[in-house]
C-alpha cells in the first residue's frame, strides 16, 4: 500500500465510522471491519488498495472502481442504500460550498448546453447501445421507464402495461384524440395507445435505433394509419395537439433548457389540451448541487442529463406556460421494484450479452447503474412522479380530479 493509499484509507474509514444508519462490513485481506449498525446491512470485499483514493471522488470514484474490479459486493444495491441513507452530512457540506461553484458552473454550462447536435450525441451514447441489449433487459413492451404494480403477482410486462393504462386514463384518451408523445422510446406507448384507445399518435425520438425499431413495430402492429413516428428534436416540432405525453424524457433535456421544454409543450397543446409528464425528480434541496455535478450517472450513463426537482418544474410551468397542475401521482416505490426486475433480467442474460460483445467492464458498469438507481428510489434520494397539466380551457369540461395521489408500495 502506497503512502497515498494509506492516507486515503484513513480518510474513508474515518467517514465510514460516522455511519448513522445501516451497517457496512469491510473485508480486506485477513481484516474484517464492521461499521455502523442496523439495516440495511451490506458487505464490501476490497480487492485492491487502489480502491481507497478512488473513493475520495464520490459516486464517480466508487462506480469507476467497481467497473475496474477493485471491490466486490454480494448485494450491490445494499451497499448503495447504506451510502444513500448516510448522505445527509455530505449533502450539507456540498450545499455550503455550492455558492462558490456557481461562477464555474455558469462557465461550464455555456460550453455544455444541449444544442441539437449535443443532444443527439448524448442520446446516442445511451439509447443506441443496441436494441437487442435493451430487449434482453426490458419486457416485451420495451418500456424503459417505471412500471406500475397495483396487484400481487404481476409480471414486469403486466406492470408495464398497467403503467401505460394509467397514462391513457389520466389523459382520458379517446378515439377522436390526436396525442403527441415527446420521447418515443421504442414505440411502446404509441402502439398501446393506438391499439387500445383508437387514437392518433405522433411520436418522436432522436435516437436512430429507437426510431427504426418504433417504425417497424408500428407497421407490424397494424397501426401505421394511426401512428406517425418522427426523428425530430422536441424544439423543432410544430402543430397543435389535444393531448401530450412525455414519459421520462425530460431528464435528457439539460438544466439550461427546462424552461424551453415546457414552453414548447405549452405551445404545442391546444387551448383545451392536457399533458401527462412522467419525470424522475431529485429533492429540491439537492438540485442546485447536483445539476452540474460530475456524478457517476452524468459521467458514465447519461451524458449531459439532469434530474429536475418538483420546485423547478413548478417554476418553469408558472413562468413559461399557461398550464396548471391538476394531478400528481408518486410512483417511486414502483420504480425500485422495476429496477430490481430489470437487474434480474440483465443478470439472466449474461451469456447472451457476452455473445453480443458486451464485455465484463460494460456489464459491471450496467450492474452498478441498475443497483445505484434501485437504491436511490428505495431510499428516496430520487423519486418518480406523474404530473398532469392542463391548459386554461380544459377546465370548461373537466370532471373532478384528485390533486395528489400518495404512493403505495407495489403489491408483491
Amino acid at each position: 500500500m502506497t503512502p497515498m493509499q494509506r492516507v486515503a484509507r484513513r480518510i474513508v474509514l474515518s467517514l465510514l465510522r460516522r455511519l448513522r444508519s445501516g451497517q457496512l462490513t469491510v473485508l480486506e485481506g485477513e481484516r474484517r471491519l464492521v461499521l455502523g449498525h442496523g439495516s440495511p446491512r451490506a458487505t464490501v470485499q476490497v480487492n485492491s488498495p487502489r480502491l481507497w483514493p478512488r473513493l475520495l471522488h464520490g459516486s464517480r470514484g466508487m462506480a469507476g472502481a467497481y467497473m475496474q474490479g477493485l471491490w466486490e459486493a454480494p448485494d450491490l444495491t445494499a451497499v448503495v442504500r447504506v451510502a444513500a441513507r448516510n448522505a445527509s452530512t455530505l449533502d450539507e457540506w456540498r450545499r455550503r460550498v455550492a455558492p462558490a461553484r456557481v461562477p464555474l458552473q455558469a462557465m461550464q454550462g455555456i460550453r455544455a448546453r444541449n444544442t441539437r447536435t449535443r443532444s443527439r450525441r448524448g442520446i446516442a451514447a445511451h439509447y443506441d447501445l443496441g436494441n437487442e441489449f435493451f430487449a434482453l433487459m426490458l419486457d416485451d413492451t420495451m418500456m424503459y421507464s417505471s412500471a406500475y404494480f397495483p396487484r400481487r403477482g404481476m409480471t414486469l410486462a403486466q406492470a408495464s402495461r398497467a403503467k401505460l393504462e394509467l397514462v391513457c386514463d389520466k389523459l382520458d384518451l379517446r378515439a377522436g384524440d390526436h396525442v403527441l408523445e415527446i420521447g418515443a422510446g421504442w414505440g411502446g406507448f404509441a402502439v398501446h395507445a393506438a391499439r387500445t384507445r383508437g387514437c392518433r399518435v405522433t411520436t418522436t425520438t432522436i435516437s436512430r435505433e429507437q426510431y427504426e425499431h418504433a417504425r417497424e413495430w408500428v407497421r407490424a402492429a397494424g397501426v401505421a394509419d394511426r401512428v406517425t413516428v418522427l426523428c425530430e428534436d422536441y424544439r423543432d416540432l410544430r402543430g397543435r395537439y389535444g393531448k401530450l405525453v412525455s414519459i421520462e424524457m425530460i431528464e435528457a433535456v439539460g438544466y439550461h433548457d427546462f424552461d424551453t421544454f415546457f414552453a414548447r409543450c405549452s405551445n404545442l397543446l391546444a387551448d383545451d389540451g392536457k399533458m401527462l409528464l412522467q419525470a424522475i425528480v431529485i429533492d429540491d434541496r439537492a438540485y442546485e448541487v447536483e445539476k452540474a455535478s460530475r456524478s457517476f450517472i452524468r459521467t458514465h450513463i447519461f451524458p449531459n442529463g439532469c434530474l429536475p426537482s418538483l420546485a423547478v418544474i413548478a417554476r418553469c410551468v408558472a413562468r413559461h406556460t399557461d398550464m396548471r397542475t391538476v394531478g400528481l401521482k408518486d410512483l417511486t416505490p414502483h420504480y425500485a421494484e422495476t429496477l430490481r426486475r430489470w437487474r434480474a433480467n440483465f443478470e439472466a442474460a449474461t451469456a447472451r450479452l457476452e455473445d453480443l460483445g458486451y464485455d465484463e467492464r460494460f456489464r459491471r458498469l450496467w450492474r452498478m447503474y441498475l443497483a445505484y438507481c434501485e437504491a436511490g428510489f428505495a431510499e428516496r434520494r430520487i423519486g418518480v412522479m406523474q404530473m398532469t397539466l392542463a391548459k386554461p380551457q380544459w377546465l370548461q369540461h373537466a370532471g373532478p380530479t384528485s390533486a395528489y395521489e400518495a404512493p403505495r408500495a407495489p403489491a408483491s
